[in-house]
């Protein structure tokens, strides 16, 4: 398990993940999907551009990889809201106590 974790980390480093990248901030125009706001700070700003996958990939390739799977949003909106509705999800599916 924590290899196959390790292959998909791995893909964020990769050339083509920081060339798609720039192609969803692009089509989004920089400006968080979730609550409009302009994605113009530095990371770690709140409004720093994080390219979230709408639906988790889970170590999926063909999700991980797919355009219509990604939307940008803000650091704030990802770290905050995402995150505890993936672990919400987690729970009531009995996976993360």
């Amino acid at each position: 398990m924590s290899s196959k974790r390790g292959v998909w980390r791995s893909w964020y480093k990769s050339s083509r993940w920081r060339y798609l990248r720039e192609r969803i901030l692009l089509r989004d125009l920089y400006t968080c999907q979730r609550t409009g706001a302009l994605l113009v700070g530095r990371y770690p700003a709140p409004n720093s551009p994080v390219v979230d996958h709408i639906k988790p990939h889970r170590g999926d390739e063909a999700l991980f990889w797919e355009e219509a799977n990604l939307m940008a949003v803000s650091k704030e909106w990802h770290d905050k809201t995402k995150q505890a509705e993936e672990q919400g999800s987690l729970q009531q599916r009995g996976i993360w106590h």
